[in-house]
């Protein structure tokens, strides 16, 4: 009986190539098949750019298998679970061949990673092991070159507005918006008119040769845009 690959993800960090843990450049030197998930069909996955130049140094670079299926950017959430469900059945093919499967992952792969939806469908069928990345909001702090959080600090990320927004801010000592091109005038009008010192910045494309800090909210707001409210009193 063929003994069933194990699925690893891998968190690939903010967008430097180097900034690749060694056990995540160690595995993708080496795993026979890897998994990189894309919004569309005309775009390339950003997990896959980051780790290209890893993957191009291998000898058996042309044999390996790179599977990349189509994880659009919805809301229709049947929809999704049938994605979901058809992406893990694809990687399960792979496992129960004998083949370990690395699934490569924007960031870290714990913190809103479609890989989560892939774990959770597996875990009971395979061994799974996961390798942590660098967050974007841990890159963009270090891009600024000041702490997030220090001492009891509440530290709190927040991936879209809605009526806990108030209560979170109320508590919290530094707040990052994930996915911050969803932000709205809504969102940055309550932030702004909190009664409280704060320092606001925007970094886009962190880590990246285009990366842009920005003081206050991002008017362009492409997708990879990260903003981090820390509060002074």
């Amino acid at each position: 009986m063929t003994k069933k690959g194990k699925l690893i993800g891998i968190g690939v960090g903010p967008g430097d190539t180097e900034l690749l843990t060694l056990k995540a450049a160690k595995v993708l030197k080496s795993v026979p098949v890897v998994f990189s998930p894309k919004s569309a069909k005309e775009k390339e996955s950003i997990a896959l750019s980051i780790v290209r130049p890893i993957l191009e140094e291998r000898k058996d670079y042309k044999r390996l298998m790179l599977v990349e299926p189509i994880f659009p950017m919805i809301e229709d959430k049947e929809e999704l679970e049938r994605i979901w469900d058809s992406a893990s059945e694809m990687i399960a093919q792979y496992l129960n061949s004998g083949r370990d499967v690395a699934f490569i992952t924007l960031g870290d792969p714990s913190i809103f990673s479609t890989y989560s939806y892939v774990q959770r469908r597996l875990i009971d069928r395979y061994e799974i092991e996961t390798i942590p990345g660098i967050t974007s909001f841990t890159a963009c702090a270090a891009t600024r070159n000041k702490a997030l959080v220090e001492q009891n600090n509440i530290l709190t990320v927040v991936p879209k507005i809605d009526d806990r927004l108030e209560e979170v801010l109320e508590y919290s000592d530094a707040v990052v918006l994930m996915k911050a091109s969803r932000n709205t005038a809504e969102l940055e009008s309550t932030i702004e008119a909190k009664n409280r010192p704060k320092e606001i910045y925007s970094v886009q494309n962190c880590t990246r040769e285009n990366e842009k800090v920005i003081e206050g909210f991002s008017n362009e707001k492409p997708y990879l845009t990260t903003t981090i409210i820390k509060f002074d009193d």
